[in-house]
């Protein structure tokens, strides 16, 4: 009589884990990232890069138009799985491969690093996506700058100047005023009502015909035409430049102080209420910084006898009292400044040359993807080695 041995915790382990290392799995998921590529590319005639990648690629799931297959309009769509799950089942899809099939041994080493490297790659896209943040900082000849600009959204922001050393800054984000309605806060001086939201605009030719809700402000002299969203293909405008007409009221009651036009077309606009001026302006959003640059020289050296540009470079004068530093900096092409977590690049510039455009990313992960094909790189030339190793030995032996 034989005695029955119970399976060990590994075997198990193994066992459970096995379904998940199907290299069929792979294949299916692979296949999937490809389609869902395809459809990511497709879907960039009719919405922006930036909400492509966040609603088809940092996602879990995402519902594609028919729409985007065909050029006439059509209705409907179709769920499907998003980036982040694809990536995420892939990356438990590869590391359960190696808990059950593959041995660690140095004929093997080149296959590991490749798929460490793959590893790597997959987890940058997500600490990028979760942390990478960029934007761009404008600085005008002479003039300083302590924020960045998000150019992807906006916000509708009431100062209170009255205070000579720091202005009392209350903002309202994008998500809210698109929803529109009232809003209330105790921050605010004034209730707000949202009268009409757009995600695109820009000024008519011809304004005679467009109804203008506007009773104050810069709105009673100039109108906006409300137009469809940038698209990835959009050659002539790179961002949306929304607008919305707001109508302030007093607080707790519905007497109107009058319905503003703002939008990024216009420049802020004084308000008169309770023996104060305020400014409200839709503006993109900012993040303020605990330092400042301040732009000494800009540099716009073209060819001579052309147009194309040869060189454009900023010098600026770095302030951060915090961390005691004030020092000068060039910054021009492929050699940007990197200073607190963040990478000043030289970007663009206004038309006149009156100034500066500097993108400005922080991502802590950008090194990721650099060490991943490295790793690949190496685990190829690893792996072809060996095998050239082996073969040149039988040959030698034969």
């Amino acid at each position: 009589m034989t005695k029955a041995t119970a399976p060990s915790g590994l075997w198990i382990a193994k066992k459970m884990l096995k379904p998940l290392a199907s290299l069929k799995l792979t294949v299916v998921l692979l296949a999937m990232a490809i389609l869902l590529v395809f459809c990511g590319s497709l879907a960039q005639r009719f919405e922006d890069n930036w909400t492509v990648v966040g609603t088809y690629f940092r996602t879990a799931f995402v519902w594609i138009p028919f729409q985007i297959f065909f050029v006439k309009e059509i209705p409907g769509a179709f769920p499907f799985f998003g980036g982040w799950l694809i990536g995420g089942v892939l990356l438990v899809n590869v590391l359960a491969a190696h808990a059950v099939r593959f041995k660690m041994a140095w004929p093997r080493a080149g296959i590991f690093l490749i798929h460490l490297g793959l590893i790597v790659m997959l987890l940058s896209e997500l600490f990028t996506g979760l942390f990478a943040r960029e934007g761009n900082m404008t600085i005008d000849i002479g003039g300083t700058s302590n924020y960045v600009e998000h150019m992807h959204s906006v916000e509708l922001a009431i100062v209170d100047p009255s205070d000579r050393k720091m202005d009392d800054i209350t903002v309202i984000p994008q998500s809210i005023l698109k929803k529109g309605g009232k809003i209330r806060h105790d921050l605010l001086p004034f209730d707000i009502m949202v009268k009409k939201y757009m995600v695109n605009s820009g000024i008519p030719k011809d304004p005679a015909w467009v109804q203008n809700p506007a009773t104050a402000g810069q709105g009673l002299k100039t109108v906006v035409l409300e137009r469809p969203g940038v698209t990835g293909t959009d050659s002539e405008q790179m961002v949306d430049m929304p607008s919305a007409y707001a109508e302030l009221l007093k607080k707790g009651t519905s007497e109107s102080l009058g319905t503003y036009l703002v939008s990024l077309w216009l420049d802020p606009q004084k308000v008169m209420f309770d023996g104060k001026t305020f400014e409200i302006s839709l503006r993109f959003k900012r993040t303020y910084k605990p330092y400042s640059l301040r732009l000494k020289e800009f540099r716009h050296d073209k060819y001579i006898g052309t147009d194309t540009p040869k060189n454009f470079s900023s010098l600026v004068r770095l302030e951060d009292p915090l961390r005691n530093v004030d020092r000068e900096v060039l910054i021009y092409m492929n050699h940007p400044l990197r200073y607190a977590g963040e990478t000043f690049y030289q970007a663009s510039f206004k038309p006149d040359d009156s100034a500066t455009i500097l993108q400005v990313v922080r991502n802590q992960g950008w090194f990721m993807p650099y060490i991943s094909c490295a790793m690949v790189v190496i685990g190829l030339l690893a792996q072809f080695g060996i095998h050239l190793f082996k073969f040149l030995r039988r040959r030698a032996e034969a």
